[in-house]
């Protein structure tokens, strides 16, 4: 089976494990998942489980919320089921779950494109200002979240050959027009519409930071496991790696990033309420 073919399959895997609530809301089943992800023991899953909801609580998330304590039916063999203790997850615990597990297993690599970059939002409320909270809670997440994984791809490309804060730029570049279908960071930031002084990461909403995650992880676990050397090579694979992930969208049905709106706080807006608010606690 080719790669595109076993990434449709995973997908399509995800999809069929999900469930729906009596009201309306989708949740996965952790030990079915964990089987899934080539887990062979429940036990080794725990640990996943742990780091998952210890992000989840640093997001600012309320981890009961995402991680249902509850019981599985799992099968003992000659058709016999037991009740095991097991939890409902909601697709952002899916998404934490995968972004934690073995990234070198390509069932776990595909798991974390179809959690991170699926666009149809999860009804976690109807009203609109609990909504825009939790978009707010998701963005500043991730936009730490990419704080780390960017240094950890400034290691991998540095490795590879790429040395000047120019290399760097350019190599950088490269995921961006692989992602924004030829779009540069200033093609990006013109497409905006955003000041000189302004970053396009801290003007991006979830969905789009979830796409420019994924893109970062996959860059640096690639660079690292193909042992990529020489700053042609480590653009290539960059740019390719981000056109890889432009192609997920599309086959989702999603918005491609150039097209996703552009939300009306920055991230350092952000975080200057947040730091308020716990300042007055």
């Amino acid at each position: 089976m080719r790669g595109k073919e076993i990434e449709k399959a995973h997908h399509e895997t995800f999809e069929k494990l999900k469930k729906i609530n009596e009201y309306g809301q989708e949740y996965w089943m952790a030990r079915q998942l964990s089987k899934t992800l080539e887990y062979a023991e429940f036990r080794n899953f725990l640990p996943v489980i742990e780091k998952a909801r210890k992000a989840c609580e640093n997001s600012g998330q309320q981890v009961a919320d995402h991680f249902v304590e509850m019981h599985e039916m799992v099968s003992i063999g000659s058709g016999a089921e037991r009740e095991m203790p097991s939890f409902a997850l909601s697709r952002y615990a899916c998404y934490l779950l995968v972004q934690n597990a073995d990234p070198t297993k390509s069932v776990i690599a595909n798991g974390q494109t179809y959690f991170a970059l699926q666009t149809r939002r999860q009804e976690l409320a109807d009203d609109e200002a609990f909504q825009q909270l939790k978009e707010d809670e998701k963005r500043l997440f991730l936009r730490n979240e990419l704080k780390e994984h960017n240094k950890q791809l400034v290691e991998a490309a540095q490795l590879a050959g790429v040395e000047t804060t120019i290399d760097f730029a350019v190599f950088q570049n490269h995921g961006y027009k692989g992602l924004y279908g030829g779009l540069d960071a200033k093609g990006i930031h013109g497409r905006k519409g955003l000041k000189k002084s302004q970053k396009i990461l801290d003007h991006m909403g979830s969905t789009e930071l979830a796409a420019n995650l994924f893109r970062a992880t996959q860059a640096e676990e690639k660079l690292r496991r193909d042992e990529v050397k020489g700053k042609d090579k480590a653009n290539q694979t960059h740019f390719e790696v981000g056109a890889k992930v432009r192609q997920t969208i599309k086959e989702l049905g999603g918005t491609m990033p150039e097209e996703l709106p552009v939300p009306e706080k920055s991230v350092k807006k952000l975080e200057r309420k947040q730091k308020m608010v716990e300042g007055g606690e």
